[in-house]
C-alpha cells in the first residue's frame, strides 16, 4: 500500500481552515462595508419627517425663504446615503418605499409652491407616515445584514470546529498514538531494553522515523554488549583506585595527626596488607649497622625472602625498605608511592625530633653560661675570700675552733664548686641528630678519654621507640651512672646494655666491677642520686640499684616507649 506523507496531509488540513476561515473574514468584512451607511440613511430618513413639519409653515408665504427650505429637503431626499440604501443590492421593498416617498413629495412640493397650505396641511400625515414606512424598511434591511452576518460566522465557526474535530481524531489517532509508542520505545532503549516493536503507520516520515529508531536500538544492542565488559572493567579499575586513594589518605592522615611510633606503623601496615591482600608484610628500618624490623599481627616467616622490596628513600637518604610476600603481582605504583610516604614522613618526624633537642640544648647551655657565670664567680670569690680571712686569722691570733670552722667552709666550697662543675658538664651534654646510638657513643668516648676503665656499649634500642626529650633524659641518666661508677665504684670494667624486652619495657643497665652498693649508700643523699631518680620519673620509669653476683654494682633504668614529654 502507498504510504502518503504526513506534511502534506497537514499542509491540506491547514489550507482548508485557512480558506474556510479567510472566506468568513471576506464576507464579513464585505457586509460590514455594505452597511456602514446604514445608520446615515436611517438619520437621512429621519430628517425628511422633521423637514415636512417645518415646510408647513412655508406653504404659503411665497418667500425666498420657502425655496430654500424645499431644496434642503431635496438635497436629504436626493442624498447619496438614501441612494446607497435603495441600490441594486437592497430589497424590492425598500426601493419602493423611496420610490413612493418621491412620488408624494412631488404632490406636497405642489401644494408648497401654490402656496396651498390647506391641502399641505390635510396631505401631511399621509406623507409623514409613509416616510415613517420608509424607516421602518431600512431598519429591517440592517437587522436581516446582521443576521446573516452572524449566521455566516456561526455557520463557518462551525464548520471549522468540526474540521478541527475531525482532524484531531485522526492526529492522535494516525500520528500521536505512534508517536507515543515510539517514545515508549526510546525509553525502553534508555533502559537498556533493545528488543522494540514499532508501530504501523500510513506516513512515509512516521514509518521512517520507526525505521531509524529500531535501527538505532539493534547498533546499540550490540554496542551495549560489547560496552558492558569494559564498564565492567573500568568499575573494577576504579574502585580499586578509590580504594587505594582512600587508604593513602587515611594513611597520611594518621602520620599527620598522631605520633610517629611503633604502635602506629604497625596499625599502618596493616591496613596496607589487608587493602592489597598480601600475605606478609614488613618494614625495616636502617640505621647505620642496626635493623629495626616492624611487622603486622601475622609476623614475618623466619626463613623468607620477600615477593617485592621497595626502597624507603628520601632525596638522597635510605631509610630502609618496604618488604611484602604475596601471591599475586603487588601493586608496584601504590606500594612506591607508600614507601615514599613513610620515608618522608619518618625525615619529618627525625627533624622534628632533632629541632626539640636542639632547643633542648640550647636551654641548658644556656642554664649552664648562667651557672658558671653566676654562681661559679661566686663561689671562687668565696674561697679567694676565705683564704684572705684565714691568713689574717694566722696573723693575729689562731683558734682551733675557728680553724676547724674555716676548713669546713673551705670544704663545702670546693663540694659545691665540684657539684657545680659536674652540673655544668651535665647541662653541656649535648646531641647532633635524632639517633640515640651515635649520641651515647660519642658521650662516652668523652668519658674513655678522661679515664682508663673500659666502656662498652651494648646497643639493641629500636630508634622508632624514643622521643627527642628521652633521649636527652636517657644520655644524662647513663653519663650520671658511668661517672659514679669510675669516679666512686673504683670499676675497671663498665658494661652498658639498651634494649627492648618482653614487658614492652626499654631498659638501660649500667653494671660495673666495682666496690658494689657502698658507694651508693654512703653517697644516698648526693644531689646526683635524686637527680637520676627525679629523671627516671620524668620518662614515667624507675630506676634501681642492685648489687651484681660476682662483685659490682648495676644501675638499671625501665621505662615504656615514647611517653609525653615533660619539661623543665
Amino acid at each position: 500500500m502507498k504510504q502518503a506523507s504526513l506534511t502534506s496531509t497537514i499542509l491540506g488540513v491547514m489550507l482548508v481552515l485557512i480558506l474556510l476561515s479567510s472566506g468568513l473574514a471576506t464576507f464579513a468584512l464585505g457586509n460590514l462595508f455594505y452597511s456602514l451607511g446604514d445608520s446615515r440613511a436611517i438619520n437621512a430618513s429621519g430628517s425628511l419627517r422633521m423637514q415636512s413639519y417645518r415646510l408647513m409653515f412655508y406653504a404659503n408665504s411665497g418667500s425666498k425663504e420657502a425655496e430654500n427650505k424645499i431644496r434642503q429637503f431635496e438635497d436629504t431626499l436626493y442624498s447619496d446615503d438614501l441612494k446607497h440604501a435603495v441600490s441594486w443590492a437592497a430589497p424590492a421593498a425598500l426601493s419602493a418605499q423611496y420610490r413612493l416617498v418621491i412620488d408624494k413629495w412631488q404632490v406636497m412640493k405642489q401644494f408648497i409652491e401654490q402656496e396651498n397650505s390647506r391641502e399641505y396641511a390635510a396631505s401631511l400625515k399621509d406623507f409623514v407616515d409613509t416616510i415613517d414606512l420608509l424607516v421602518l424598511e431600512m431598519e429591517h434591511h440592517a437587522e436581516f445584514k446582521l443576521k446573516v452576518l452572524a449566521i455566516s460566522q456561526l455557520v463557518g465557526l462551525g464548520l471549522m470546529l468540526l474540521i478541527a474535530f475531525f482532524a484531531v481524531r485522526y492526529t492522535r489517532k494516525r500520528v500521536v498514538m505512534p508517536l507515543q509508542q515510539m517514545m515508549m520505545s526510546a525509553e525502553s532503549i534508555s533502559k537498556g531494553q533493545f528488543e522494540l516493536e514499532m508501530p504501523k503507520t500510513n506516513y512515509v516520515e512516521l514509518t521512517a522515523l520507526g525505521d531509524a529508531l529500531q535501527s538505532t536500538a539493534r547498533e546499540l544492542s550490540a554496542l551495549y554488549r560489547n560496552l558492558e565488559s569494559q564498564v565492567e572493567d573500568k568499575t573494577r579499575a576504579l574502585t580499586q583506585a578509590h580504594l587505594e586513594l582512600t587508604l593513602l589518605y587515611d594513611s597520611l592522615m594518621m602520620l599527620h595527626t598522631r605520633p610517629l611510633d611503633r604502635q602506629l606503623l604497625v596499625q599502618l601496615l596493616e591496613k596496607l596488607r589487608e587493602n592489597q591482600q598480601l600475605t606478609h608484610i614488613r618494614l625495616l628500618l636502617i640505621d647505620e649497622d642496626d635493623a629495626d624490623e616492624i611487622t603486622d599481627t601475622r609476623g614475618w616467616p623466619a626463613v623468607s625472602l620477600p615477593s617485592a622490596r621497595f626502597a624507603l628513600k628520601y632525596d638522597e637518604s635510605e631509610l630502609g625498605y618496604l618488604d611484602v610476600i604475596t601471591d599475586e603481582t603487588p601493586n608496584q605504583p601504590l606500594l612506591l608511592n607508600y614507601a615514599m610516604m613513610l620515608a618522608r614522613s619518618i625525615v619529618i618526624h627525625n627533624s622534628g625530633e632533632q629541632r626539640q633537642q636542639l632547643a633542648l640544648m640550647e636551654e641548658r647551655g644556656i642554664i649552664a653560661r648562667e651557672l658558671h657565670d653566676s654562681l661559679g664567680q661566686l663561689l671562687s670569690f668565696l674561697k679567694i675570700q676565705i683564704s684572705l680571712l684565714r691568713k689574717t686569722l694566722d696573723k693575729e691570733n689562731a683558734n682551733a675552733r675557728v680553724e676547724q670552722q674555716m676548713n669546713e667552709i673551705n670544704e663545702g666550697i670546693n663540694t659545691a664548686y665540684a657539684q657545680l662543675r659536674e652540673l655544668l658538664s651535665t647541662f653541656r651534654l649535648t646531641t647532633k641528630e635524632p639517633n640515640l646510638r651515635r649520641a651515647m657513643e660519642a658521650m662516652l668516648d668523652q668519658l674513655r678519654a678522661q679515664t682508663d676503665v673500659s666502656i662498652t656499649l651494648d646497643y639493641k634500642l629500636p630508634g622508632t621507640l624514643l622521643g627527642a626529650n628521652q633521649h636527652i633524659h636517657i644520655l644524662q641518666l647513663t653519663r650520671e651512672a658511668t661517672l659514679n661508677a669510675i669516679k666512686h665504684a673504683n670499676a675497671s670494667q663498665i658494661n652498658i646494655q639498651c634494649q627492648l624486652e618482653d614487658d614492652s619495657m626499654l631498659h638501660i643497665r649500667i653494671c660495673d666491677n666495682g666496690i658494689g652498693l657502698d658507694h651508693i649508700k654512703e653517697r644516698d643523699q648526693h644531689f646526683g642520686i635524686g637527680i637520676m631518680h627525679e629523671r627516671a620519673s620524668k620518662l614515667a620509669g624507675v630506676v634501681e640499684f642492685t648489687g651484681n653476683a660476682e662483685g659490682g654494682t648495676t644501675v638499671s633504668l625501665s621505662f615504656p616507649p615514647q611517653e609525653t614529654p615533660q619539661y623543665e
